[in-house]
């Protein structure tokens, strides 16, 4: 959008954005670094379009991924991934849930695609209502997005169980993404080097573009219930 579609926009009503948050981390060796990315643009999209009054703001693809020092931690223990520290990636989202603040956006929604993501955003939503509210804006952590969007049920219900479904690049990661990203989803990966842990648990190898519709749908109607029912609350 330019400018002044933006504040076209605002003009007719538009006040709520969307922060997605994503992230740059291994994904196994058969899945992009940029998968969260690819997600929540997509669900970010469907729900700003559900919602009718909102736009999205640019994806934050660096994220807190692990220590960056001497013996590197979590995702950083593998090539590709960018981390930044909690928080600097706080002082990002204050920064810009500021600079919407600033001209005219009155409900600002944090949505991360990623685990490591949540903590901040949820500090950052209650700092940042404290200190605009006296101006008439409020800044929301939409948790239920990740947190209780009904994915795991979902997929026992079809039956898988938690070894299969894994916890990182697995059946749900795969899936998502060979939805919003077959392209990029679907490669013959390289052989993991002698040492290294593949990157990822569970069972990719299941994963199907119809499963990941569906769980992108759980993402998308998760927090619209949650938005809808933040907003019955004020």
């Amino acid at each position: 959008m330019t400018w002044p579609e933006v504040h076209a926009a605002l003009e007719a009503g538009y006040t709520t954005v969307i922060i997605p948050t994503g992230g740059t981390e291994q994904n196994g060796p058969h899945a992009i670094l940029g998968k969260h990315n690819f997600v929540v643009a997509r669900t970010s999209k469907q729900i700003a379009d559900t919602l009718g009054d909102a736009l999205v703001a640019p994806v934050v693809t660096y994220v807190p991924e692990g220590d960056v020092g001497a013996t590197p931690t979590g995702h950083m223990q593998w090539p590709g991934t960018i981390s930044v520290p909690d928080s600097v990636f706080e002082q990002l989202l204050e920064a810009a849930v500021r600079s919407f603040a600033v001209h005219g956006f009155d409900e600002i929604l944090l949505i991360g695609d990623s685990g490591g993501n949540q903590a901040a955003q949820s500090r950052v939503a209650a700092a940042m209502t404290r200190e605009l509210a006296p101006a008439g804006v409020v800044v929301q952590h939409i948790s239920d997005y990740y947190d209780k969007n009904g994915q795991v049920a979902y997929l026992e219900n079809l039956g898988f169980d938690q070894d299969l479904i894994g916890t990182h690049a697995g059946l749900r990661d795969t899936s998502e993404l060979l939805f919003v990203k077959p392209d990029e989803a679907d490669r013959t990966p390289l052989p993991v080097p002698s040492g290294w842990h593949s990157g990822f648990d569970g069972q990719p190898d299941l994963a199907s573009s119809e499963i990941g519709e569906a769980l992108i749908q759980l993402k998308i109607d998760a927090a619209l219930a949650q938005i809808h029912h933040l907003r019955n609350a004020r």
